[in-house]
């Protein structure tokens, strides 16, 4: 039972972060200007009445569907986390309960996040963070999912596999800067930027934490120098990644019984870069830019499950 409960949250998480990203893409992260419900009902309500609730606030009852239905598929992922942990901590003997501990704490706080996502309007700390939080709670299923399955007995590797995992979070944070920023189209052009090897750019304003969605701190409208800057990591980030985790996976498939999942991480990587590449050359289609959100939640999967099978059962 826990096996399956763990299983069935995995699958869920992964759908809960592919749409989450859709719904930031098609812009409906406000659709409903209120939280947990919407426009003070549990469902999207009939326009009458969400403007009695909200009379400043329009209903789009398009984007209102979408934010709702990715808070009933995260609601129902955090009910499966709690009988994950609710099981691990009556079976100890079958799993251990600090795992599970941990996912019930983090979902938690994502819940907060959510709710700060649209109280906060879009502040790109909290909306970043929210990403990580949905990209970490999908790691730690996967890990858990992951942990009955053989182990590879190669020591030599495994501190290059943790090295991977970390080359690729790194990546993914870079992303969702990039993506709450809205930098994707800051350089519209590829591999140039802007007609540009290097464009003029503004890192001191690109990476202030503390601001609001548009604006540097000072309040003053964030420049396209900045969300150049932005885009530029991002660019640099994914090269640095593609390139250790292009020679990462070329060892694994030298590797019995990780030669599979080698040519697993291979095919992800460049379908990847290739969706990424396609982001910027036809200007951020919808269903692109949630594929390349998908690529990176399946790539992190992928190197999860790697470092599962290349650690003891018993550490």
């Amino acid at each position: 039972m826990f096996k399956k409960i763990v299983l069935v949250a995995t699958v869920l998480a992964l759908c809960v972060v592919v749409l989450g990203a859709y719904v930031r893409l098609s812009d409906a992260g406000l659709g409903c200007p209120d939280w947990p419900g919407c426009y003070g009902h549990i469902t999207v309500p009939h326009t009458s009445d969400a403007v009695t609730a909200f009379p400043d606030k329009p209903l789009e009852t398009h984007k209102a569907w979408k934010e709702m239905a990715h808070r009933y598929f995260a609601g129902t992922l955090g009910l499966l986390i709690l009988a994950v942990f609710v099981t691990a901590w009556r079976n100890r003997r079958v799993a251990s309960p600090a795992l599970p501990s941990a996912l019930l704490i983090l979902v938690i706080f994502q819940a907060a996040l959510g709710m700060w996502t649209v109280t906060l309007l879009l502040k790109p700390v909290i909306v970043s963070l929210h990403l990580i939080g949905g990209m970490t709670t999908l790691g730690l299923l996967t890990w858990l999912a992951s942990r009955r399955l053989a182990t590879v007995s190669h020591p030599a590797i495994r501190p290059w596999a943790l090295l991977a995992l970390l080359v690729l979070a790194c990546q993914i944070i870079l992303g969702g800067w990039t993506s709450t920023n809205y930098a994707a189209l800051a350089c519209p052009d590829f591999p140039a930027c802007q007609g540009m090897l290097l464009p003029p750019t503004d890192f001191a304003n690109a990476f202030h934490l503390v601001r609001e969605l548009g604006v540097n701190a000072d309040g003053s409208q964030l420049s396209l120098a900045s969300l150049t800057a932005i885009h530029l990591m991002h660019r640099l980030g994914a090269l640095i990644t593609f390139l250790y985790l292009g020679w990462f996976g070329s060892k694994l498939l030298k590797i019995p019984g990780l030669s599979f999942l080698g040519k697993v991480l291979l095919t992800a990587l460049l379908a990847q870069v290739a969706l990424g590449i396609s982001n910027v050359v036809f200007s951020l289609p919808l269903a692109v830019a949630v594929g390349h959100n998908a690529g990176a939640a399946i790539l992190l999967m992928v190197l999860v499950v790697i470092n599962s099978n290349l650690t003891p059962k018993d550490k």
